[in-house]
């Protein structure tokens, strides 16, 4: 074999790795629509999670057998949730993102009553 045929082999198989390792990369990279839906998904655990902080203040505060002023966030909460489950493998990437600007108000709102609720309680301690 000559160093020539070497140098010619030795570039090619660079070239195949190069390539596989670009193509292994490229799967690994989230789509858009993947990266919407994580950012959709992550919204909605962060409202839930703000919202059950909610009612656990409000409870404290107002005591458990009051309204419900939680529950109707949380109902919103699981028709996004099911709307997502139906439509978002069909749904445009502006209605995903329509979702996700959605829930980030409800969370907007659910602080500032939080924020709300502790400025309540702060002359009681």
């Amino acid at each position: 074999m000559t160093a020539s045929l070497a140098v010619l082999i030795l570039v090619a198989l660079a070239a195949a790795v190069f390539v596989i390792v670009r193509l292994a990369q490229r799967r690994r990279e989230p789509t858009p629509r993947q990266r919407i839906m994580r950012d959709v998904l992550d919204a909605a655990d962060a409202l839930e999670s703000r919202l059950r902080v909610a009612r656990a203040e409000i409870e404290a505060v107002a005591g458990e057998d009051g309204a419900d002023p939680v529950g109707e966030a949380m109902r919103e909460m699981l028709r996004q949730r099911l709307w997502l489950r139906d439509h978002a493998p069909t749904a445009s990437l502006d209605q995903l993102a329509e979702v996700r600007a959605s829930i980030e108000t409800a969370r907007s709102r659910i602080e500032h009553q939080l924020e709300r609720i502790e400025r309540a309680r702060a002359p009681m301690a």
